[in-house]
């Protein structure tokens, strides 16, 4: 872990981001930096009527993740120099890009760039991959009312999002890893595989990476 002191896991809905960061935090007693979501009153709306709360649930997820993100990232702890995370800001202009209408858009994303250069870039962002199908079983097993009706299209569209922004991005180090066939959760050869993927050191760049 000595390459890396602020790390963000990311994935699309279900990829098993949280679960991740709990683990690795646990084992080595990282700082860790989990997203609120749940207490956001917006997101069984949007669910429910995308068209109609996309934008106030964009906004009100910016503010919270900055306001998080500063206060945690600002807080000198002694004991634990490094921090892990479960998502990454920008995944807030990831999901705008394909929820907001094009006007939307261009507001969310001036407000985006105002905030940024205010936040610490992490020094790797891990991503999660599975493909809808493993997506959508893992979204039932966790069983949240409210997304137990998202559509796959939905899925693949933030999917396709992600990949898209994180090619553009050239000054952060970048792990693909397909866990479309790993259960890093019960399988511990599995865990400690993406283990020594992710604390290796690595270029800036995008290195993909496959788990079997």
């Amino acid at each position: 872990m000595t390459h890396y002191d602020y790390i963000c896991i990311e994935g699309n809905i279900g990829a098993g981001k949280t679960t991740l960061s709990r683990m690795l935090s646990e084992e080595f007693d990282t700082r860790l930096i989990l997203e609120q979501f749940e207490d956001n009153s917006f997101l069984p709306k949007f669910y429910a009527e995308p068209d109609k709360y996309a934008f106030p649930l964009e906004l009100s997820f910016l503010a919270e993740r900055f306001q998080q993100l500063k206060k945690e990232l600002t807080a000198h702890d002694l004991f634990r120099t490094t921090t892990i995370a479960d998502y990454f800001i920008n995944k807030s202009l990831i999901f705008a890009r394909s929820t907001l209408q094009n006007d939307e858009y261009a507001l969310f994303q001036k407000l985006f760039q105002i905030i940024l250069p205010n936040l610490p870039k992490p020094n790797l962002i891990v991503y999660l991959h599975a493909g809808v199908g493993r997506l959508q079983n893992n979204i039932r097993e966790r069983g949240r009312s409210y997304e137990q009706n998202i559509m796959d299209e939905y899925l693949s569209k933030i999917q396709d999002a992600y990949l898209e922004y994180l090619r553009t991005q050239q000054d952060l180090k970048i792990l693909i890893i397909d866990t479309e066939k790993i259960d890093f959760v019960n399988n511990s050869d599995h865990y400690k595989q993406l283990k020594k993927i992710i604390f290796s050191d690595h270029p800036i760049d995008i290195s993909r990476f496959i788990i079997d």
